[in-house]
């Protein structure tokens, strides 16, 4: 094999760092180190000083039996199989009715028509800040003109000029929050908001809202099984057929006239939401003050 071709010669490394030659290179860029440093600590604190504040409020929510099956299970027990027969299924615990309050509590209809309902779409897609002086929300002027009372912004399609369902739903989304605790089954609402007022304001008007909502499905479809009850009545000559559906129509009857009485049909509230007065976010770097001096 010519030069050109012979293979060269393995290359060693040395293993051994020299900790003098690294710190004179460190202490030579120490200025630029330093500058770096600082530099990036100072943006940080502006932008945490510029950050609005975020105000979180919450309620704490039990279910309430009036959301179970009430004096059906007793009837499931009693008279299940002979229901069964007749194509009527008696059951639901007050467990799977939390679980289905809560899933439409966080469904994309139920915040839809809320948002809708509630009018807060302009506190919800168009507030940037809040004036803890006078109390107000500060509005972005190029997203929302108050006075015209007219969308204004300026967005690339998909995006519309007003806000649409699923861009307000993934906003309210993010500021809401819900949990149950496995334990005890106690549910917590919240919501954080630039406004203390408004955050608790909505957790009140959920809390309202889901009662109201789960309450008027409920009473509806007992109407209906009552009229559904009467015509089996009416098509069967058989006594014990007959009894299962005499109890049944009087369980949902008392099921229709407890939920229009009761305002709290599906979660009571254990303890109500208040307006924050300390704010939730962001967490701002602490600046030490420097104490004032007087001379006398």
């Amino acid at each position: 094999m010519n030069e050109s071709q012979q293979i060269p010669p393995p290359v060693s490394y040395d293993g051994e760092i020299d900790l003098r030659d690294l710190f004179r290179v460190l202490w030579a860029g120490k200025w630029l180190i330093g500058g770096i440093t600082v530099g990036a600590a100072v943006i940080a604190v502006i932008v945490a000083l510029m950050l609005p504040n975020i105000y979180r409020a919450e309620a704490l929510l039990a279910p309430t039996d009036q959301a179970g099956a009430g004096g059906l299970s007793a009837l499931a027990a009693q008279y299940g199989g002979l229901a069964s027969l007749a194509g009527i299924n008696i059951g639901g615990g007050s467990d799977d009715k939390t679980a289905l309050g809560l899933e439409i509590l966080k469904s994309r209809k139920f915040i839809s028509e809320f948002i809708e309902r509630r009018d807060i779409l302009v506190t919800l897609m168009a507030a940037t800040d809040w004036n803890s002086r006078t109390r107000e929300l500060i509005i972005d002027s190029s997203t929302y003109d108050v006075a015209s009372g007219k969308w204004i912004r300026e967005v690339s399609p998909p995006k519309t000029t007003i806000p649409s369902s699923q861009e307000a739903y993934k906003a309210f989304t993010g500021m809401l929050s819900i949990g149950q605790d496995k334990k005890t089954g106690l549910v917590t609402i919240a919501v954080e908001h630039y406004s203390p007022m408004v955050a608790k304001q909505w957790v009140d008007w959920l809390v309202e809202d889901i009662n109201s909502t789960t309450m008027q499905h409920d009473v509806a479809q007992a109407e209906q099984a009552i009229e559904f009850l009467n015509r089996q009545i009416d098509s069967t000559s058989l006594a014990d057929f007959q009894a299962v559906f005499f109890r049944l129509i009087e369980e949902q009857t008392k099921k229709v006239m407890l939920a229009k009485v009761l305002p709290e049909y599906m979660f009571r509230t254990l303890d109500p939401a208040v307006v924050p007065e300390l704010k939730t976010k962001p967490k701002r770097v602490r600046i030490p003050r420097i104490p004032a001096t007087y001379s006398t």
